[in-house]
């Protein structure tokens, strides 16, 4: 679900600006870290291996996350297995087709795993989205987008979950995480009391801000993006050039991966169950309002960005296996 640049809160790809066009602090010490690895698929035996793996069926899964760091892959394996084991009775098993679950272009060039999980008619669940996505640029570098989004449905009013972390490089990250709220805070100042005050939300962004001198708030050119995250969205970057990837993995070690964590847990304490009760209005509002989120998701984000990485053919495949699911 990448958020950096396209104007779309939920989609799970998009594409961030270069890291030398971001104004970034550099941290002016280095650390001593023990070794570090950074799995990346520059290489062309990695890409050529992966894709021999694909052709003799032992296609890539979610939770491999195979192409970033250990401690990226292990964050993000964490969280969606937190979200599988606490929301397990809620859950339907993914029923995409193998070849949208996992798929890649005729070069070899761009790979990416993608898993959708409904909820039981009677949850609060909409669904459940997780993917990764790995592209060797034209231009050079990589792009390695990763992403777990939660959508409720129309019978609780409380906010989605979601979280990226897009790398360009083993010392460039951008980093979002958010509780989007569906409904408009002015005119609720109970909800964001409820869901953002108590929660003491906004304590995460400021001690990111305030402790690690590589982290730089993160504006998006779109003005879409802009109003579609809560007051509390952590949305910055990370740069540790000047350091290195050690850095960069002690930072998602320490700060990233402990927020991580704890903002889920509050999204999963307070929202899934939150026991609200919604109104025939407000239920029309909100079937309204999160529609049209998902259908902006598959027009102008997903319809734009995957043809140009997959093709046309494979494109259009994972296209109509998501617009069924958005627009169930």
């Amino acid at each position: 679900m990448a958020v950096v640049v396209r104007p779309c809160l939920s989609s799970p790809f998009s594409f961030p600006p270069s890291p030398s066009s971001l104004s970034l602090r550099l941290s002016t010490t280095r650390r001593t870290l023990p070794p570090l690895t950074f799995r990346s698929s520059c290489s062309s035996s990695s890409a050529s291996s992966n894709m021999e793996d694909s052709q003799h069926g032992e296609r890539p899964s979610l939770k491999d996350f195979p192409y970033v760091s250990a401690l990226h892959r292990d964050l993000m394996v964490d969280l969606v297995s937190t979200v599988e084991t606490r929301l397990h009775t809620h859950l339907l098993p993914c029923t995409l087709p193998p070849d949208v679950q996992y798929y890649h272009n005729q070069t070899g060039t761009a790979r990416a795993s993608l898993q959708i999980r409904s909820g039981h008619q009677s949850s609060p669940i909409n669904f459940i989205l997780g993917s990764w996505l790995h592209a060797e640029l034209p231009s050079g570098g990589v792009l390695d987008i990763t992403t777990l989004s939660a959508y409720l449905n129309s019978s609780t009013d409380a906010p989605h979950f979601v979280i990226e972390l897009c790398r360009r490089s083993p010392t460039s990250l951008i980093f979002i995480l958010d509780l989007p709220s569906r409904k408009d805070l002015l005119l609720h100042p109970d909800y964001l009391h409820d869901f953002y005050e108590a929660t003491e939300l906004d304590r995460h962004r400021q001690k990111l801000l305030q402790n690690v001198p590589e982290v730089q708030p993160y504006f998006s050119s779109s003005l879409y993006i802009r109003c579609s995250f809560s007051p509390t969205a952590i949305l910055v970057s990370v740069d540790t050039e000047a350091d290195g990837a050690e850095r960069m993995e002690e930072i998602i070690r320490d700060n990233v991966r402990p927020i991580a964590v704890e903002v889920l847990g509050i999204w999963l304490d307070q929202c899934t169950g939150a026991g609200r009760e919604v109104g025939e209005m407000d239920t029309a509002n909100l079937e309204k309002r999160d529609r049209l989120v998902r259908k902006k998701t598959a027009e102008n984000d997903l319809g734009s960005n995957l043809p140009s990485l997959f093709g046309p053919e494979v494109a259009g495949r994972v296209l109509e296996a998501i617009r069924k699911v958005f627009d169930a």
